[in-house]
């Protein structure tokens, strides 16, 4: 069991409002590279379950860019938990898991593909573009 927060419950709560949830820098590289390879696309559609970050809507594709600490990827960032307030962190991951996963399969059942695309990958610009690009012509 780890100790109690650093911060008061006024200044986290201030830390978390300012963790961007739209327009990030992976999101923005993804949709650079969407662009380069000539693909339409539009944003944070509302009407659509888990609000993907970017829909390509006569693909049906839906594509969520996801940090890699904040949905619990299985990389080195993702897995990493602090050490201040362990089980806040460990359970607010997994809900944002469940919350992914319920947002694929709202998805998938009205017949949208749906990827999700990790900040990781990102690190890899060359690995970027043909996966987009095989992703553009399934």
């Amino acid at each position: 069991m780890t100790g109690p927060d650093v911060f008061s419950k006024e200044k986290r709560s201030a830390v978390m409002r300012r963790v961007k949830g739209k327009n990030t820098s992976p999101e923005l590289k993804v949709r650079k590279a969407l662009t380069a390879l000539g693909a339409r696309y539009r944003l944070h559609r509302a009407d659509l379950p888990g609000k993907p970050d970017i829909v390509l809507p006569g693909r049906r594709l839906a594509l969520f860019v996801h940090g890699c600490f904040w949905h619990g990827h299985d990389c080195a960032r993702g897995a990493r938990v602090p050490q201040q307030n362990r089980d806040y962190w460990l359970s607010k991951v997994a809900r944002n898991r469940a919350r992914d996963d319920r947002s694929r399969e709202a998805l998938t059942a009205l017949g949208w593909r749906v990827e999700a695309i990790w900040e990781c990958e990102l690190k890899d610009p060359a690995g970027l573009a043909p996966r987009l690009r095989n992703l553009l012509t399934k």
